[in-house]
């Protein structure tokens, strides 16, 4: 029962994973935090390039990142907590952004979309990545601001999938390092769709031996890896069809901080959500399918069963009759007092119970 209720309680907290609401009645533009409860410090990283510079700077304050407003080098500064909201309004300040964007920063509840506000554009997506032997899919709020000359993305937690990125801006020779600011943005939305891929990867591999598993033999717990599976899939169905409609509107809209030499990386960034979109309506119908054939199977077996029982209780339906008319206490039976009528009784029971299964066997009933 404790394991049931475990069970229950982390889907509840997939489900409304908030624990912290906006009040209601609270003006527009204010900072309220909307997720987890955490405690640890926020962390602040900054990358500040250009071709032929590069400096690296870890902080827990936001002041240390003002300087870099003005440079004319390309910044990324990475905001590693949303629950300090004064650390994430200081940065709005700072860096001209409005309250409304700062409001969405920090609800975690927010779905992707991309807003346009000339001097910088503002996007929300969902980072996620897949622990297969959990069956568990971990779901990451990410906003991102891009600037003239810099990008700032809010993480709920540290840790991320954009090592690969920061590696690149540490080669002189990349493409990463010599491109702007909207090149980093491209970069760090590439990554994450690309870590769809590798989600939908695993799920298919699930999907695979779930519909192997029904084709031979059911198991327990088929319908909890079933359900956790399913889930799964709708969560990224969820965070991946806003995404597109953000992706085209970068690519449909002239958006001004957007070089016509990044556009062709969009476009295939775009190309990559649908992919993924494609494959998620893929899922919807192979989910509909194993269901279907895990009830059937498990119907076929049912029937299997009742068979099994229906033939037995055929066979010792003339056998209850035999012994029921012997167990009559009628005086007068002249069986009863012949020397073999014992024998007898025993010789037409195991004569009809052979003919019953000779008969069945004949019509291939087993």
């Amino acid at each position: 029962m404790k394991k049931v209720r475990t069970k229950l309680l982390r889907r509840k907290s997939l489900l409304k994973p908030q624990s912290k609401v906006k009040a209601a009645g609270a003006p527009p533009g204010q900072i309220i935090y909307i997720g987890d409860e955490r405690s640890e410090a926020v962390k602040i990283s900054v990358i500040d390039y250009d071709d032929a510079h590069l400096e690296e700077n870890i902080s827990y304050s936001a002041e240390d990142c003002f300087k870099y407003k003005n440079t004319l080098t390309n910044t990324w500064i990475n905001v590693d907590g949303l629950h300090k909201t004064d650390i994430i309004e200081k940065i709005g300040k700072n860096y001209g952004i409005n309250s409304l964007v700062l409001e969405d920063v920090a609800n975690t509840n927010s779905r992707p979309k991309i807003d346009d506000y000339k001097e910088y554009v503002f996007i929300i997506l969902k980072m996620l990545t897949y622990e297969k032997e959990k069956r568990n899919l971990n779901i990451e709020h990410v906003a991102l601001v891009l600037g003239k000359n810099f990008v700032i993305s809010f993480q709920e937690n540290e840790g991320d999938l954009f090592d690969t990125i920061r590696a690149r801006l540490r080669d002189k020779e990349s493409r990463t390092r010599h491109l702007g600011s909207d090149y980093l943005l491209y970069c760090l939305m590439d990554k994450i769709v690309d870590e769809y891929f590798l989600i939908i990867e695993a799920m298919g591999e699930d999907l695979q031996e779930m519909e192997e598993e029904v084709s031979d033999k059911h198991s327990e717990g088929f319908i909890q890896r079933y359900n956790d599976l399913k889930r799964n899939s709708v969560y990224l169905r969820k965070s991946v069809w806003p995404l597109r409609e953000v992706i085209n509107y970068m690519l449909r809209d002239e958006v001004p901080l957007l070089q016509m030499k990044v556009l062709p990386f969009i476009r295939d960034l775009y190309d990559h959500t649908v992919q993924v979109i494609d494959v998620t309506e893929t899922y919807r119908d192979l989910f509909s399918d194993i269901l279907e054939l895990y009830l059937s199977t498990l119907s076929l077996k049912m029937n299997e069963v009742m068979k099994v029982l229906t033939i037995i209780s055929t066979i010792f339906i003339p056998l209850t009759f035999i012994v029921g008319v012997y167990g009559m206490n009628f005086k007068v039976m002249p069986e009863l007092n012949w020397k073999y009528g014992y024998l007898m009784v025993w010789g037409i029971i195991f004569i009809v119970a052979a003919s019953l299964i000779i008969f069945f066997k004949k019509k291939k009933w087993f």
